[in-house]
């Protein structure tokens, strides 16, 4: 078995380590026998999405995101919706995932126009939110906690046509105000976790990894890995996520 992976702009979205979420699909899919290779995709460069088993977007800065709203305008975005339509799975985050919604105003009133293949928008806000997070998130088809960090000032808001990833239970979320982090649209997740996100969650990791190998080959049982360091460093997130002061 087989997974073909896209990077997109590695060397332009990349905060607090989200190149991490890469290396963790890589490295989970080969502990389980799963061949794995991954294309570095940038600026100006065309491709079909479609021919890949997993996409992956991090987060960066208004400087980054106005140079990927141009991008997704000009050469990936119609691609790239096509290939989230179709169910690619897909991960985004911050930044990225801000840029799959309508839009995000920036706190210069600058509007930087997303593919719309999400139903939600982003605003920037006054007040940055930041430090670690615990959600609680039935996207495996069970409650799961999913723990990271964020770092926004952006407050994204969801419209009816998606759903979250999942419920604030310390931390604040996508906008701090409704209780809701993430987003959820067919085999799409945006979030603004980082930290990064999946080795501190191998579950979803596999989440992914079975979703993307069941498209492609049907269905699939992952063989067991031996996950007792990762629950250690969940454990220990959720720890620090429970310390946050006023949140």
């Amino acid at each position: 078995m087989r997974l073909r992976i896209c990077h997109l702009y590695p060397e332009l979205m990349n905060l607090y380590g989200d190149r991490g979420n890469i290396i963790s699909f890589v490295r989970r899919a080969e502990w389980m026998g799963i061949s794995a290779e991954t294309d570095k995709v940038t600026l100006g460069e065309e491709r079909d999405f479609e021919k890949y088993d997993i996409l992956f977007v991090g987060g960066g800065q208004d400087r980054e995101q106005r140079l990927i709203c141009r991008d997704f305008q000009q050469v990936k975005g119609k691609a790239l919706a096509q290939a989230i339509e179709a169910g690619t799975v897909t991960l985004a985050v911050c930044g990225g995932y801000q840029l799959l919604g309508k839009y995000y105003k920036t706190g210069a009133g600058e509007v930087l126009d997303g593919i719309s293949v999400l139903d939600a928008w982003t605003i920037a806000g006054t007040k940055r939110l930041i430090g670690n997070v615990v959600i609680e998130s039935d996207i495996s088809g069970e409650p799961r906690t999913v723990v990271g960090f964020e770092n926004h000032s952006g407050q994204t808001f969801l419209g009816p046509g998606v759903k979250a990833l999942g419920r604030v239970r310390h931390g604040f979320g996508n906008n701090g105000q409704d209780g809701l982090e993430g987003c959820v649209y067919k085999n799409c997740v945006g979030t603004y976790l980082h930290g990064s996100l999946l080795p501190k969650n191998p579950w979803l990791t596999d989440h992914f990894i079975k979703t993307a190998l069941e498209r492609k080959y049907g269905e699939f049982d992952l063989p067991v890995l031996d996950d007792a360091l990762e629950a250690k460093a969940h454990e220990a997130a959720i720890r620090r996520a429970r310390q946050r002061p006023g949140v």
